[in-house]
């Protein structure tokens, strides 16, 4: 908490090249501070922090209403089409231990509901979320399904997609407790629906407590 009517959430959007990541930042801070278009390769090549304005009406704690304050670290991806795993692994935590002192949320794994996530897909990119927060990286971690504009005119809900998703994607979701939201891609930014998906991420926040994970490299 920055002050007793405030609450500031840390964020951390990690993922493979054009799953959308970017783009997702940008919704959850209801802004464009992120660079996000189709590319042969992978746009995101330096971290950046976005912050959103205080948002009213999203929560209360002890029956007081608190400004919402979101910030949203964006990072390379990986794997990565120029950069080796470490060097986007000392990107990403150089930028948390200058941004996120206090500790993080929520890292926040994107990946596109409109493709099938197969056997060995994401083995590298869950590699590296473990190695950067650590054995308890699931309790820290949601996942956001991203282009799920493309699986509703495909004609399915999202009880409909999931039970037709992959194992793998499903082990992936039982693993971090079921954190997932899904994202449209194509709709602008509206507040009502950027509301929805706040109150989606600090109900995982809240269930943990609204514990923050102090990684070692901030403390060192």
């Amino acid at each position: 908490m920055a002050e007793s009517n405030e609450m500031t959430i840390n964020l951390l959007v990690l993922g493979r090249t054009q799953t959308g990541k970017s783009a997702a930042g940008n919704r959850l801070l209801g802004s464009y501070d992120f660079e996000s278009h189709l590319s042969p390769s992978s746009v995101t090549t330096c971290c950046s922090l976005g912050r959103s304005s205080r948002i009213s009406g999203i929560i209360r704690r002890n029956g007081c209403e608190l400004a919402l304050c979101v910030r949203v670290l964006d990072t390379p991806s990986y794997p990565h089409s120029s950069l080796s795993k470490e060097q986007v692994q000392h990107k990403v935590r150089t930028a948390l231990a200058q941004h996120f002192r206090e500790g993080l949320h929520l890292a926040l794994l994107v990946l596109r509901a409109d493709l099938p996530l197969c056997p060995g897909e994401n083995d590298h990119t869950i590699q590296f979320i473990q190695e950067l927060l650590g054995p308890t990286w699931k309790d820290f971690t949601a996942v956001l399904l991203t282009h799920a504009d493309k699986t509703e005119e495909a004609g399915f809900s999202e009880d409909a997609y999931l039970r037709s998703a992959s194992s793998t994607l499903l082990s992936l979701l039982s693993s971090v407790q079921h954190k997932y939201i899904f994202l449209d891609n194509q709709k602008s930014i509206i507040k009502e629906e950027r509301a929805i998906i706040l109150r989606k991420l600090l109900n995982f926040i809240r269930k943990n407590n609204y514990q923050l994970l102090l990684l070692k490299h901030t403390r060192e």
